[in-house]
């Protein structure tokens, strides 16, 4: 969606025109329960995440203003901090680091290995710092740019960007370690 469509979509929306609330909702929705099911333990808790993501979001949109990440940043500004009172709350186990694992041939064997090698991304990830963890799901799915993300967790968008290519190096030499290249 073009910025200038969002700029229409947020100015009808500090108007509570619940058309452009949907609109927004069906644009972030799958993007921010990916994120929070990534950090909370369940798809409840990352619905309801999610949730009062968007009720805080309907309270506070006439406080956006569009610098720095943008819309989709904001919200995911709103839902870190949404997932990290859960987790000082004591709502939050241990994430789940669930992923579906498509087909990726007609052979049997495909599925095999390719759940083998989404395991051992997953085991890989696991092992980052969660800072690391944080960064790579923000840019890599949320699909948000270095500044956006520098936004969302208060750095600048080149120390985003040096911080995304130690974390990838680090992915990279953990599953090394594991024996996958």
């Amino acid at each position: 969606m073009e910025r200038e469509e969002l700029e229409a979509l947020v100015e009808e929306a500090r108007r509570s025109d619940p058309d452009a609330w949907e609109v927004i909702y069906r644009h972030s929705y799958a993007r921010l329960f990916a994120y929070a099911r990534r950090r909370l333990p369940n798809s409840e808790q990352a619905v309801d995440a999610v949730g009062e993501t968007f009720a805080r979001a309907y309270e506070d949109i006439h406080r956006f203003r569009w610098r720095g990440a943008g819309l989709t940043g904001w919200l995911y500004g709103i839902l870190r901090n949404v997932v990290f009172e859960m987790a000082r709350s004591g709502r939050r186990e241990s994430p789940s680091l669930e992923l579906d694992h498509p087909e990726t041939g007609t052979d049997a064997s495909d599925g095999v290995i390719a759940a083998e090698e989404a395991k051992a991304v997953r085991d890989a990830f696991a092992s980052l710092p969660s800072e690391d963890q944080e960064l790579l799901e923000l840019r890599v799915i949320g699909g948000l740019d270095s500044k956006a993300v520098g936004a969302v967790v208060g750095k600048r968008d080149g120390a985003v960007r040096m911080a995304q290519s130690r974390a990838l190096q680090k992915l990279r030499k953990l599953m090394e370690e594991q024996g996958h290249e």
